[in-house]
């Protein structure tokens, strides 16, 4: 089976409920993907950074506890590693604050080995940053290059609200890299001021990319190709955290497109039950997600879930 590679951020998050802190684990969007994609046993590999600091150590611990490889997260020396509060809400939503501190040094590493085949995930507002966008373009120029699959999670958040015009370009540059793109209603609430998923396809994806899938939280899942289109509902279930619904979604149907082992020229060509297949374990990956206080998929529900 062939590698999935994630480039984004890591930060250490601090959950919070009614304003007391309850547990504080490494994440970011990619990040979460990476570890569920690990523990269900795929090649996973993440390009990111840390501070060379305690909260670094324990990152890049976590990663190789979980079989993410960590040999492409730099660590820099001159800011301390960025860490988010999550405050849940009566319905587990998660408002953030985000504390980074700049660094003058950015992903001063050796990209992975990348092959035909191989997947790769970027998202957030780490690929769109204009400090890192030299690195990240080379990096996705170089994955393209190679003839792996890009899957281009937007994530973009209200915070970013601002420079969503100065980051109109390299937005652009995302989409046209991509080979799926995913995005939340919220996400291009912010950007667009559009909830409409065929709208927001039509109008702002399909031009650069064919295939779009498109989250709504209970609303569910709308997926667009070339050839069709599906809407999905979500499963019901008790909610006690959302903050890792999204990246999970993400991860499980990467591990669907993965265990299907189709390649770049073949993804045009699926079939509606292959995408039932890999939006299906999106589904099942971000529902279990949401039933934890932990930004990703336990170990022993993915060890089942690989032998069911």
């Amino acid at each position: 089976m062939k590698k999935i590679i994630g480039i984004g951020e890591t930060i250490l998050d601090i959950l919070f409920k009614n304003d007391q802190p309850v547990k504080a684990v490494p994440g970011g969007s990619v990040f979460n993907s990476m570890i569920s994609l690990g523990r269900m046993g795929l090649d996973a590999h993440i390009v990111s950074e840390v501070g060379n600091d305690h909260v670094g150590d324990i990152v890049i611990k976590f990663l190789d506890e979980n079989g993410v490889n960590s040999a492409s997260v730099y660590r820099f020396a001159d800011a301390k590693s960025p860490v988010s509060l999550a405050f849940l809400n009566d319905r587990n939503d998660a408002e953030y604050i985000f504390h980074k501190e700049s660094t003058q040094n950015h992903l001063q590493i050796d990209f992975p080995e990348i092959e035909k085949g191989d997947i790769v995930l970027y998202g957030s507002y780490f690929v769109l940053n204009p400090q890192l966008r030299p690195k990240v373009k080379a990096f996705l120029e170089y994955a393209r290059n190679c003839d792996a699959t890009l899957y281009y999670d937007v994530n973009f958040r209200k915070n970013h609200e601002a420079e969503k015009l100065k980051l109109a370009e390299a937005l652009i540059e995302n989409l046209e890299y991509a080979d799926i793109v995913r995005g939340s209603k919220d996400d291009f609430g912010v950007l667009y001021g559009m909830d409409d998923a065929d709208k927001i396809y039509r109008e702002k994806i399909k031009f650069y990319c064919p295939t779009f899938i498109c989250t709504g939280g209970d609303e569910g899942v709308t997926l667009f190709t070339r050839h069709h289109s599906e809407k999905y509902s979500v499963p019901q279930v008790d909610v006690v955290s959302t903050v890792g619904a999204g990246d999970n979604f993400n991860a499980g149907v990467i591990y669907g497109l993965a265990t299907m082992g189709l390649s770049r020229e073949e993804l045009d060509a699926m079939t509606p039950e292959q995408w039932n297949r890999a939006i299906g374990c999106g589904l099942d990956f971000s529902a279990h997600a949401c039933t934890l206080v932990d930004n990703y998929i336990e170990k022993d529900w993915a060890d089942n879930y690989k032998n069911r």
